[in-house]
């Protein structure tokens, strides 16, 4: 049997499981087995984007490595970048169970976790310890932060997260956009996330003049937005002058085209192919309001080559996902840049002047 083969009887297997637990399951696989050598990359595939040299353009969002247990198991299937998180100043274990249930049928998952993990004490020395390791620490892992439930400045958790990885981290993601946190979401009204982007990237820039590298800032924004919100929100980014948005998180929405209707029922965020049209087109929109101020990753049903390079031509610099690999396997990066490589070939085009050139239409099928 090939190890190939083995792995996907095993991702076959975890199908049998609760899907927490299978993801418990893999997690503690990851960690036992040895380093893997990432596939080559097509130098074609190479994004610079945010002062950052990705590899390739395929991610792996926030959400699958929430202490950062794992980042370069993940980078050894071919990921070009992977983004732990999200990670809240104190442990804290989430909401109560079942919280995580697939739709098999759609291809989807709808999760209402509530950012457990085991806070930033845990994870910042898992990172530590991977930057001390030379051969560990040569791909890029941005850091998703978020606030404690029982917060009383969720502001004050966000800027804790600056302070906690500013030197481990390739690059930080606000997340104020999961729905399972009670009020997250109100921090993307225009007053309150003025004042969040304002203290976060005062403390970045703080550590950057003592002589520290300046890491990106990220903006992760819900697709259930108002347009009206998006300009609002895409207002105070270009003031405030972060280095990007992604686009998007989860949804509280439920399409009528949704087969598991029973398990549609339960509270959350969907994930996985049925946000791939929704958040392509709210990516769009952001697109032509960043007006080249800033690159986006494009997130929300990406699995194939196909559904990558509509984000790309919907303005995407760079693409994430994680449901689309509990369904096809973590093989699906590598898959997915063998993908974009062929259609560079055939068009003869770079990947950056595929960046937005749909946008436009893209955005006219929301009206």
């Amino acid at each position: 049997m090939t190890f190939g083969l083995f792995e996907e009887l095993a991702r076959k297997a975890m199908f049998t499981l609760d899907p927490e637990t299978a993801h418990g399951v893999t997690i503690r696989a990851l960690t036992a087995m040895p380093r893997r050598t990432p596939p080559p990359n097509d130098a074609r595939l190479a994004v610079t984007a945010f002062g950052l040299d990705f590899p390739n353009p395929v991610g792996l969002a926030a959400g699958f490595d929430k202490n950062a247990e794992v980042p370069d198991a993940m980078l050894g299937y071919g990921f070009g970048f992977v983004e732990v998180g999200t990670i809240t100043p104190k442990p804290q274990s989430g909401n109560p169970k079942p919280r995580i249930f697939r739709l098999t049928h759609d291809r989807a998952v709808i999760n209402r976790l509530g950012f457990n993990n085991a806070g930033h004490a845990a994870a910042r020395a898992r990172l530590l310890a991977r930057a001390r390791d030379v051969a560990g620490a040569r791909g890029l892992v941005g850091v998703n932060i978020g606030a404690n439930k029982d917060a009383t400045d969720r502001a004050a958790d966000y800027v804790a997260g600056v302070q906690a990885f500013a030197d481990v981290a390739s690059y930080f993601t606000v997340n104020i956009s999961s729905p399972n946190t009670p009020g997250l979401r109100d921090l993307q009204h225009e007053a309150a996330l003025d004042d969040l982007l304002g203290r976060v990237l005062e403390t970045r820039d703080a550590i950057a003049a003592r002589g520290k590298t300046r890491r990106p800032v990220l903006l992760k924004i819900a697709p259930d937005l108002s347009l009206d919100e998006l300009d609002g929100v895409v207002a105070v980014c270009r003031r405030r002058g972060v280095d990007g948005m992604i686009i998007s998180n989860t949804t509280i929405a439920r399409p009528d085209t949704l087969r598991d209707r029973d398990v549609a029922q339960e509270q959350g965020g969907l994930s996985g192919m049925p946000l791939l049209g929704p958040s392509t087109r709210m990516l769009a929109n952001a697109w032509l309001r960043v007006e080249r101020a800033f690159p986006l990753i494009g997130v929300g049903g990406v699995d194939s080559p196909d559904s990558a390079w509509a984000k790309i031509r919907a303005g995407a610099t760079l693409v994430q996902l994680y449901t689309g690999m509990i369904y096809k396997g973590p093989h699906v990066a590598a898959a997915i840049n063998r993908g974009l490589a062929d259609r560079l070939g055939r068009s003869g085009e770079t990947l950056a002047a595929q960046v937005g050139a749909d946008a436009a239409d893209v955005a006219r099928e929301a009206a």
